[in-house]
């Protein structure tokens, strides 16, 4: 965060990626959804963004423009406006943005701050990374990638005005702590949250998630169960480690679901709990399912529980 003054500030992210999908303008969608995200994220508004393009020296130029058009198109929608960029030649295609956005420097949502009792709630259903490499493997349905796709090139916006619109209703800090659901995959994210700060007198908690309650996209538990597993899933679990502890009676197919790296995933939220209902109903105004999908409870014999 940049302070600009007592009421305003600037926050910055830069995310860029290679392509998960076929089509150069679905792709240049989702990576501006992705780049959008950690403002959102945060409670900011995005207002400008720098384009990163790596492409090819014998490129199609024709492929490239589409990628550019198809990020276009999601920044107009977040109404943020592109003002410049960087392209460099790359053996590989690589593109995102670099957002800036502007904040309330006393209402920022942090990733650290869940509180005892507080519902989790998650805004978009996961297993992108399961279905991408199905679809890699060309074992994916066309049902799960249109529904994969659906959900990566839909922005955070709306979740976010949700959230913001419960806590001007409410006028209370209603979102004790938040982050976006990327490639850490939710365990790794809801890590984050969990860990709290102890030197700035946030306390770790330890966060229990209901994997019965987890949302999944069309055809993820299905790629599961067939090893259709992205490289990223497995550094996760290893990264993770003795953090997770789980129920003997979730299934591995859904283990495997909440290690999945996800990309333009949804927000995952720590919430008053008697606001949780209230936020369901908000966010459903704003043509967001959101899901409770556990709760923070005092810090226990590890960070996460899956029940």
């Amino acid at each position: 965060m940049y302070l600009l003054n007592d009421d305003l500030a600037l926050v910055q992210t830069v995310d860029f990626f290679t392509p998960i999908v076929d089509d150069p303008f679905t792709f240049g969608q989702i990576a501006a959804a992705n780049s959008l995200s950690d403002i959102y994220a945060m409670g900011g508004k995005p207002i400008s963004a720098l384009s990163i393009v790596g492409f090819p020296e014998k490129g199609d130029p024709a492929i490239l423009e589409q990628i550019i058009r198809g990020g276009l198109d999601k920044m107009k929608e977040a109404k943020c406006t592109v003002i410049g960029g960087h392209s460099i030649r790359n053996d590989d295609i690589q593109f995102g943005y670099a957002v800036t956005g502007t904040i309330h420097p006393q209402k920022i949502w942090k990733n650290v701050g869940a509180q005892t009792n507080d519902v989790i709630l998650l805004t978009k259903a996961v297993g992108t990374g399961l279905i991408s490499t199905a679809l890699k493997k060309e074992h994916a349905s066309a049902a799960s990638v249109d529904a994969a796709i659906s959900s990566m090139s839909r922005l955070n916006r709306a979740a976010a005005e949700a959230l913001h619109e419960l806590e001007a209703n409410t006028k209370s800090r209603a979102v004790h702590a938040a982050t976006d659901v990327t490639g850490f995959g939710l365990l790794g994210h809801a890590r984050e949250m969990a860990l709290g700060d102890p030197q700035h007198g946030i306390p770790t908690v330890t966060i229990e998630i209901q994997h019965q309650a987890v949302p999944a996209l069309t055809g993820a538990l299905d790629a599961a169960r067939q090893g259709m597993l992205a490289g990223g899933l497995n550094n996760n679990l290893e990264f993770l480690g003795n953090c997770v502890t789980f129920a003997a009676d979730v299934p591995q197919e859904n283990r495997a679901l909440l290690f999945d790296p996800q990309t333009s995933g949804g927000l995952l939220v720590a919430l008053a709990p008697e606001l949780a209902d209230t936020a369901l109903e908000i966010l459903k105004q704003h043509q967001i399912t959101a899901s409770k999908i556990g709760r923070v409870l005092p810090k226990g014999a590890s960070l996460l529980s899956v029940i």
